[in-house]
């Protein structure tokens, strides 16, 4: 996809779920997105609390590279809320950005010893692919990711969140 042909950001003013919401933190492009895809990153937000829980981003192109390795979608959840299942709750409110731009499914990945994000992969729905061994020359060999599980989210599913 060429730059002329890259699709424009959008606005996104009520990502919410009633007991999260998601707000629009930046747009990364240029060196600041991985392997210079466009991506939206957004706050995780406990309502009740209005707490900032975590961060979730979505990237907006199938490059190979976020395919196989960095995924298209990268979300953390900060460690005093982990066990609620917010990310679960973040990824399938991410689905509507998705959606908007047109996307049908998305690679996720994560590491093989991450058991929550592999947890997180299962109970959104995407299938495990495989796990494919980091390249030395790339920028998650060097930040120490050796592995990554390969997940395949199929966004023209109905999602739910699970009991």
């Amino acid at each position: 996809m060429t730059l002329a042909q890259r699709p424009p950001f959008h606005e996104f003013l009520h990502l919410s779920d009633g007991v999260l919401a998601l707000r629009h933190k930046c747009y990364l492009q240029g060196k600041a997105a991985m392997d210079r895809v466009p991506a939206y990153l957004f706050s995780i937000v406990h309502i009740a609390s209005d707490q900032l829980i975590g961060e979730i981003d979505l990237r907006l192109e199938p490059t190979e590279y976020l395919q196989q390795y960095g995924g298209q979608m990268g979300y953390h959840i900060d460690t005093a809320y982990r066990g609620h299942r917010f990310a679960v709750r973040a990824c399938l409110l991410l689905q509507e950005v998705a959606h908007t731009h047109g996307m049908t499914e998305l690679w996720i990945t994560c590491n093989p010893d991450n058991l929550a994000s592999r947890r997180t992969c299962e109970l959104i729905g995407a299938t495990y692919v495989n796990k494919v061994k980091v390249p030395f020359a790339s920028e998650l060999y060097w930040r120490g990711d050796r592995f990554k599980c390969r997940y395949l989210w199929d966004l023209t599913q109905q999602h739910y969140m699970p009991a």
